[in-house]
């Protein structure tokens, strides 16, 4: 079997690339940053590749709103070069900041297939701040083809806009039927819409969105801050993990990219 090779998107105000990259060699990888310029001037450069990752940090500044810059230009030069990297089996993920481009470019949830066009909305936080701090997740039932259902994360949250709008009640209803991937929970365990346990009050307690093909994830907290064993909070009073809770997605991508190489 091949090493699965990813491409880990680089662009003005990203910040989280460093992270991103190394998770994904240590999963057993080869990463390589690529920058938006590039991309954009050899859309080609895309097709060597079997896993995007789309950072997070604060692309353009966020100006207009958080992705809304980046999301745009790869609308405009990249949308068909996006969408046929995903029919040809490609996998992608998009955390925190790249969770609301690839919602802005079309690219999730894209109900029903099709072209790319953006279906919901990620908008500030009901608190109406900045939120910072380790959140439970659960993953769900899911068309996800490599997250399992049943995955128990904690992950630092760090993010303005995170509340997710999904227009009418039939839309939300629809993500909630097989593209919903990860929910925040309460102290019991149970998916909760209530603060501080869901950081912005998204409808459904969704953390996490799939797409019609499964091959595409979008996360808004944090696995590239949680990857390495010491990234955990209580390893000093609980005794050091294996490793990072973060690590479950990225091996996990790693794994099923190379058992379809």
């Amino acid at each position: 079997m091949s090493t699965p090779s990813v491409l880990v998107l680089r662009a003005p105000g990203i910040n989280c690339e460093r992270e991103t990259h190394h998770a994904f060699e240590i999963a057993g990888a080869r990463a390589e940053y690529v920058h938006i310029k590039q991309l954009i001037a050899e859309p080609e450069h895309l097709d060597r590749f079997s896993i995007l990752a789309v950072p997070g940090g604060f692309s353009y500044g966020d100006d207009i709103a958080a992705g809304a810059v980046l999301a745009h230009q790869m609308q405009l030069h990249l949308g068909d070069r996006m969408l046929r990297f995903v029919e040809r089996g490609g996998l992608a993920i998009g955390i925190c900041n790249g969770f609301q481009i690839l919602v802005r470019l079309g690219l999730l949830p894209r109900m029903g297939g099709g072209e790319l066009r953006q279906q919901v909305a990620l908008v500030p936080n009901l608190s109406h701040r900045y939120e910072c701090r380790w959140v439970t997740l659960r993953s769900t039932a899911s068309r996800c083809v490599f997250v399992a259902d049943g995955l128990t994360l904690r992950l630092p949250a760090a993010h303005a806009e995170g509340y997710l709008v999904a227009g009418e009640e039939a839309t939300q209803a629809r993500l909630e039927d097989g593209y919903r991937t990860f929910v925040y929970l309460d102290a019991q365990g149970a998916p909760t819409t209530s603060y501080p346990d869901n950081p912005n009050g998204t409808p459904g307690a969704i953390a996490g969105l799939t797409d019609c093909t499964g091959r595409v994830l979008g996360i808004m907290p944090h696995p590239d801050r949680a990857y390495l064993p010491h990234h955990m909070p209580d390893w000093r009073s609980t005794g050091m993990p294996a490793r990072g809770d973060g690590m479950e997605i990225f091996s996990a991508m790693v794994h099923v990219a190379r058992s379809e190489g």
